[in-house]
């Protein structure tokens, strides 16, 4: 099989944890036989945010209307999915945890405005794919690192990487585990290369789905200019 061309986040933590794994997942690839109610309920509330912050912040439209878009590209992100009977992320209830976001974290009311770039688009769902100073063993061309992040945006006078997630549970364990996640050290590293100005750190929201009841927590993490050059140095070893 072909070396990658391509590397992120998700493929270098299943390497530092097991690099078989990464071998049969992501060069072989292996593949479960079924879905995971986990990733589809996040990528389908991942839909739905960026479908109502387009509508808001690109489009100009009011917040019932853009939280409407983002409810039915939700919807059609979700399809037609069995969800598990003992899981909570059903369809519903992860419509459900999109309204209570965007009650909790308004639309236009929360602070941030994302960042534009020259060409004026707003950085939503910022994507890239950034050169690394490292070479494919095949085609000699630089190996790339992607990814992709919820949002850039302006907050309390800095900039942020913004980026939400869905769990089953919040609390200290939670927030503790993003200081030290190289996948925001590589959104920060993108970002600078991308041409935005060095985001400030990165803020981490997360939206808990339960049978009875939702939760919400937003850690604030920051990243010093060595830790992004340490990051790069593991990344291009590994």
């Amino acid at each position: 099989p072909m070396f990658p061309h391509t590397f992120d986040s998700t493929m270098l933590a299943a390497f530092r944890s097991c690099p078989q794994k990464m071998f049969r997942t992501y060069i072989q690839h292996w593949k479960p036989k079924t879905e995971s109610v986990h990733l589809v309920a996040g990528g389908a509330f991942a839909s739905g945010v960026e479908a109502a912050r387009r509508a808001f912040y690109e489009k100009g439209l009011s917040v019932e209307e853009s939280e409407a878009l983002g409810c039915g590209a939700l919807i059609h992100a979700y399809g037609d999915f069995e969800c598990p009977a003992d899981s909570a992320k059903s369809l519903e209830r992860t419509l459900g945890a999109l309204e209570f976001y965007f009650d909790q974290y308004r639309l236009g009311a929360d602070g941030m405005v994302p960042v534009q770039f020259p060409n004026g688009r707003k950085a939503i769902e910022f994507s890239f794919a950034e050169p690394l100073p490292i070479l494919h063993p095949v085609t000699g061309n630089p190996i790339l690192y992607t990814g992709r992040s919820d949002m850039i945006a302006e907050f309390a006078n800095g900039v942020y990487v913004v980026d939400e997630k869905t769990t089953s549970q919040l609390g200290a364990s939670w927030s503790r585990q993003w200081e030290m996640r190289g996948q925001f050290s590589g959104y920060v590293w993108a970002a600078e290369r991308g041409g935005i100005r060095r985001p400030d750190g990165c803020i981490i929201r997360g939206v808990s789905i339960l049978k009875t009841k939702y939760d919400t927590q937003q850690v604030v993490t920051n990243r010093a200019a060595w830790e992004v050059d340490r990051w790069l140095d593991q990344t291009v070893r590994d």
